[in-house]
């Protein structure tokens, strides 16, 4: 395949480069760079976790023999090694014909290696690779990677995919393979053969959800990327329901909603299949959210779906919030019964303010992180700092989010709080220790730095809040306002708003960054891959980028007949409009 490079831009992103064609025929977008890196660090440690998980599984069922001692486990071993250089020492492609004189203990240390033998580098799928910039990612930095096979259904990412292998030497030809086809297909062809399967779409990945579930091997690892934020935000509920099975709300920790959305989607893709997940990772950065599950199959473990899932009732009028469990369980004798929940857990009207309840769901009520992987992946991310291009934001989050209380679904806003009672906002410290003043726990989320998670109960919020604006008078409202309402009240529980020690998280303790500015203007989605660029994308690439960019086609196609008004973009007067637009795109991280 010959290339001209004068028609191609190389971007270099960690240890690979790919070719990007200047006509944009291929998507690339540079603010995936966090989204790629999260992506290898999870995968790292995703393959170190797995071979921990089959040396102990091998050490259990050696020690459940008790025919394994440790010494012959070592000796073992090295005859292995031996076999794998070449020297058979007596046997054939590592087989050893057990006879009477072996005995049980010979036995058992060919179990015991014949098991260790299985364990082979895991096979990754990229469903939807584009230009092949993440698998030649995982291919090259990676360690203890088999091979990555690259999927796309559109003709020039599968052309393109195949120049970047190439362009990127040996190990990347090894490793690398690229496949036109539609990724539904392939998936559901290869059942349980991908031990991570890896779903970053252009918008939502519902329609693949069904097939990843089924490709990915039992203990293996879904990354699944949902750009379609509108959507599971609550812009669009029905549109939501549709794609998702449940429906958003327009709440301050919508972005968080978005996660378990995806996270209880994906559970009952898995349970038609008699399958489970278990959330090790799962991050809203940007402009989109991500989560990284296991997936296992077991038929009774999969009767608990219903106790990791909740309806959530939200107050129209002061934003109060309740979740109510999908099911519930019973121990009976050496069982367990499962039951329908127990509601509602909230009356008609809202007790705090009187307004009506608007319910959305089911999301994913279980912990959504495992503390364990976070610490994990963090260590190896700061290890290795080196190796990660977007290390501070990665680190940031990942340190954000060893900080979030796991057991807590959802978050209060203080600024919401505070503009419903329309009073001036207590510091995030003084209301975080208030609240640890009264015996619960609170910590930050990753998802926004205004949210406080907590376990107190939203009596205990608001009482807070009604002695604080005892301290911080403000002026009478309305008698039928929320605010006017609540403040009503007198508050059954006196709040402490002295200092507390654990105010402050650990981060802010130690002045660690947790929330770090965008790197650039306009850093957001981009367009798809060979549409036309005109003055509409302003919003999207900024003024001055999508000038040159017209300007440039302007002077290779000026042979060619074109609209005039789309050549170059004038100072409109609208502008101030287009960059408030930009703003708020380049807001969502």
């Amino acid at each position: 395949m010959e290339t001209d490079l004068n028609d191609y831009t190389i971007i270099k992103e960690g240890e690979a480069e790919v070719l990007m064609h200047k006509k944009n025929q291929v998507f690339f977008n540079k603010a995936q760079v966090n989204n790629r890196d999260m992506s290898i660090a999870v995968l790292r440690a995703f393959i170190s976790k797995r071979k921990q998980e089959h040396e102990a599984m091998l050490s259990k069922r050696a020690r459940s023999s008790g025919k394994v001692p440790e010494k012959d486990v070592s000796e073992t071993s090295k005859e292995e090694t031996h076999t794998e250089n070449g020297e058979d020492n007596g046997k054939t492609n590592g087989e050893h014909k057990v006879t009477s004189q072996d005995g049980p203990k010979e036995a058992a240390k060919i179990a015991y290696e014949s098991a260790r033998r299985e364990l082979k580098p895991p096979r990754v799928l990229e469903a939807l690779s584009a230009s092949g910039l993440r698998a030649l990612r995982y291919a090259r930095e990676v360690e203890g990677i088999g091979q990555v096979v690259a999927l796309d259904n559109d003709p020039a990412s599968v052309e393109a995919c195949q120049r970047n292998i190439k362009f990127n030497g040996l190990m990347s030809t090894s490793k690398v393979e690229s496949h036109l086809t539609d990724a539904r297909v392939h998936m559901l062809s290869h059942p349980k053969e991908f031990d991570v399967v890896d779903l970053d779409p252009y918008g939502a990945p519902s329609i693949f959800l069904d097939s990843a579930v089924q490709s990915v091997a039992d203990g293996g690892l879904l990354m699944c990327t949902a750009t379609d934020m509108a959507v599971l935000c609550g812009a669009n509920g029905e549109v939501c329901y549709s794609k998702y099975g449940s429906y958003p709300l327009k709440g301050k920790y919508c972005h968080e909603m978005a996660l378990r959305i995806l996270l209880a989607s994906i559970e009952s893709h898995a349970n038609r299949y008699k399958r489970y997940i278990v959330p090790v990772l799962s991050v809203q950065m940007d402009f989109y959210v991500r989560v990284f599950v296991r997936v296992y199959t077991s038929a009774s473990a999969m009767k608990n779906t219903p106790l990791k899932l909740s309806y959530v009732y939200q107050c129209i009028g002061c934003d109060s919030f309740h979740l109510q469990s999908v099911g519930r369980s019973l121990p009976k004798n050496n069982s367990v019964r499962y039951l329908p929940g127990v509601g509602p857990v909230v009356p008609q009207d809202c007790t705090h303010c009187g307004k009506k309840y608007n319910m959305g769901g089911p999301i994913w009520s279980a912990p959504m992180h495992d503390q364990e992987w976070v610490t994990s992946i963090l260590s190896g991310v700061k290890s290795m700092k080196g190796r990660y291009p977007a290390y501070d934001r990665i680190c940031a989050v990942l340190t954000t989010i060893s900080e979030e209380l796991l057991d807590v679904p959802l978050f209060l806003s203080l600024h919401s709080l505070s503009a419903t009672l329309k009073c001036t906002s207590p510091s995030a410290a003084l209301f975080r220790s208030a609240v640890i003043n009264a015996n619960y726990r609170v910590s930050g989320s990753h998802v926004n730095p205004l949210g406080i998670k907590t376990d107190a109960p939203m009596e205990v919020i608001w009482d807070i809040m009604r002695c604080w604006v005892k301290n911080h008078p403000i002026k009478p409202q309305s008698p039928d306002h929320p605010g006017s309402v609540i403040l009503s009240k007198e508050p059954s529980h006196q709040a402490d708003f002295s200092r507390h020690v654990g105010s402050l998280s650990k981060a802010q303790t130690k002045k660690v960054a947790r929330f770090l500015p965008n790197p650039e203007k306009h850093w957001g989605p981009k367009i798809r891959a060979g549409r036309t660029i005109t003055s509409k994308h302003v919003s999207l690439l900024g003024h001055e980028a999508v000038n040159g960019h017209l300007n440039g086609n302007h002077k290779e196609e000026e042979d060619e007949e074109e609209d005039p008004e789309e050549d170059i973009i004038e100072d409109e007067p609208d502008l101030k409009r287009q960059k408030t637009a930009a703003e708020d795109i380049a807001s969502t991280s």
